[in-house]
């Protein structure tokens, strides 16, 4: 059977990519036979797509191997107002340069995982096209009749943003995503809504819009949200978020972050986050004892040769295994520069400048831990300075724990 004839609704539940669906019966009858148009939003609030992006982003890969058409709808209306899913504090406002900039980072990305040539070629639509212009008494007297309020308020994505004060700004944010999908119903007969489980409330309000207009269905599916063994969203490192972005997140760092993973977190990351097959997963996920560093090894390997292709991903390899099989080899280490005019640096400031910790006070708590050594050498004191004659050769090995070495040269 070839891809384009695969059911979608198989294919995600063997992965275990689905978490909720509205209308899941209607939905596994009408994939059956239909091939349709499926969305997934993304506001562009950032300059780089992040961890949490991933699986929504493998979901809708999948959708288009199945033979369904993929709409990547760019947030550049609603980024403006920001989506209060998950905060506690209000966003801060972009302006249309911000979104505008981010946009053109963000379709590079997302470039990895859907194909804009063939049959069922992926579309990219802004919002920005049709929210901008909209006249607000018009739209609220048309759209606004169909939410409820309070039901609105009782929506999760509003709950932590109401313990400091939900401003009507964000509000609207809702009202706002569901118009777009009603848009892309009307305008591109899409009928399927994908994003992460923390976007159920926003998504489902969509699927209502559009079936109290017209009658007729309309889909978001959800799929789970990456954790890790403590039950907390995966995808922070030192330095911050996991970004797709080689300037934000190296492709060595990246490459690590998936090498690192506990053992119990081997199957999750290998089923939803890489294209093998699921005889290979399940294998790979059975290994015991060391042998589980292989399938970490693999994990790591296809993940970082999806999101920064085949020559990082190979280099990335090499610079682990360099490391931690040839302690003795910088070559392949993850390097940074400093000026002549910078030495003398306190320990903690180089730490910072370094990234090897996202601020001061993190620095002097991994000091005072045992965590950082010079050259082989414990650092102990929060105190010490950084000298020239440290650099042997012109460089000096930076080590944060067992597993994170960072060459400073001159």
């Amino acid at each position: 059977m070839s891809e384009k004839n695969m059911n979608i609704y198989d294919v995600l539940k063997e992965r275990e990519l689905i978490k909720q669906i509205a209308f899941e019966d209607e939905f596994k009858e009408m994939v059956k036979t239909e091939k349709t148009h499926v969305y997934l939003g993304i506001d562009p609030t950032a300059d780089s797509i992040h961890i949490g992006h991933f699986i929504p982003l493998m979901m809708m890969s999948y959708f288009q191997k199945c033979g369904h058409t993929p709409i990547i709808l760019i947030g550049g209306g609603t980024a403006l107002i920001g989506d209060p899913s998950g905060k506690t504090d209000m966003r801060k406002m972009l302006t249309p340069e911000d979104v505008s900039r981010n946009v053109q980072n963000i379709i590079k990305q997302v470039s990895r995982f859907v194909s804009f040539e063939g049959e069922n070629k992926a579309i990219i639509v802004n919002n920005s096209e049709w929210i901008l212009n909209l006249n607000y008494m018009d739209f609220i007297r048309t759209y606004g009749v169909h939410f409820n309020v309070n039901r609105m308020l009782s929506a999760e994505c509003y709950k932590q943003r109401m313990e400091k004060g939900l401003t009507f700004f964000e509000l609207n944010y809702m009202l706002m995503q569901s118009y777009d999908f009603l848009k892309l119903f009307e305008n591109e007969n899409c009928k399927v809504q994908i994003g992460g489980d923390d976007q159920w409330s926003n998504m489902l309000s969509g699927v209502e819009l559009i079936r109290k207009i017209h009658k007729n269905g309309s889909f978001c599916v959800t799929c789970p949200l990456l954790l890790n063994a403590e039950g907390k969203k995966m995808g922070k490192t030192v330095s911050g978020a996991l970004w797709l972005d080689a300037k934000k997140t190296s492709p060595y760092e990246f490459y690590q972050y998936w090498r690192n993973i506990q053992d119990s977190e081997v199957r999750d990351v290998l089923k939803m986050l890489t294209f093998l097959p699921m005889d290979e997963v399940n294998r790979l996920s059975s290994l015991e004892g060391e042998k589980i560093n292989e399938a970490k090894k693999i994990a790591a390997f296809e993940i970082t040769k999806l999101i920064h292709g085949e020559e990082a991903a190979l280099s990335a390899k090499k610079t682990s295994e360099n490391l931690f099989e040839n302690l003795n080899s910088s070559d392949n280490m993850p390097s940074e520069n400093l000026s002549s005019d910078e030495l003398d640096m306190q320990i903690l400031d180089l730490l910072v400048r370094i990234k090897i910790a996202p601020s001061k006070g993190q620095a002097k708590i991994l000091i005072e831990q045992g965590g950082i050594s010079i050259n082989d050498e414990k650092i102990t004191d929060i105190r010490y300075v950084v000298t020239k004659d440290l650099f042997k050769d012109n460089y000096i090995i930076v080590k944060k724990g067992k597993k994170t070495f960072v060459k400073v040269t001159i």
